[in-house]
This record gives structure tokens, C-alpha cells and sequence, in this order.
């Protein structure tokens, strides 16, 4: 079985099979599931203190933090270059 891995700056990877949505963080209904995952617990910050660019979600219900844009992550995800665990 090989599952697709996308990377999504600094080193961190996500499974792609798990990646609901990548969206923009600058709407009000983003900015409220961004605090409210914050405040559920269920938040991860992959941006190492640099500016929001993209808010992942899961299929889980984990919301990922990402310094850059989703333009560039949805480019990723079609990529056949990208890392894959055979």
C-alpha cells in the first residue's frame, strides 16, 4: 500500500488521502474555526512563527496551520514528485 505524502513547508508532511480542504486563512468563518480548533485542542502550527498562509483540513477534524500558500499545496498534491511511502 502506498500512501501519497505532501510536504507543507519546514520539513513538515501530511498523507495527502487525509486532506479534506486547503484553504486561505483571511476569511471571518476561517479565522473562527482557526480559534476555535485552538481552543478545542485540536490545532497544529506548522508555520514556525511565520505569517498564516494556509489553513489545511482533515478528515479527522485537525486543523493544520501552513506559512505557505494553497496554491502551492494544491500544486504539491498533483505532483507525482512528491514524497511517497512504498
Amino acid at each position: 500500500m502506498s500512501a501519497k505524502l505532501v510536504n507543507i513547508g519546514f520539513g513538515n508532511i501530511v498523507t495527502a488521502s487525509r486532506i479534506v480542504t486547503v484553504v486561505s486563512p483571511e476569511s471571518a468563518p476561517i479565522k473562527r474555526l482557526i480559534q476555535e480548533s485552538r481552543d478545542k485542542g485540536i490545532l497544529v502550527d506548522a508555520t514556525y512563527g511565520r505569517r498564516t498562509r494556509s489553513v489545511i483540513v482533515t478528515d479527522c477534524n485537525i486543523i493544520i496551520l501552513a506559512a505557505v500558500q494553497p496554491e502551492t499545496i494544491a500544486n504539491r498534491l498533483q505532483s507525482k514528485d512528491d514524497i511517497t511511502n512504498e
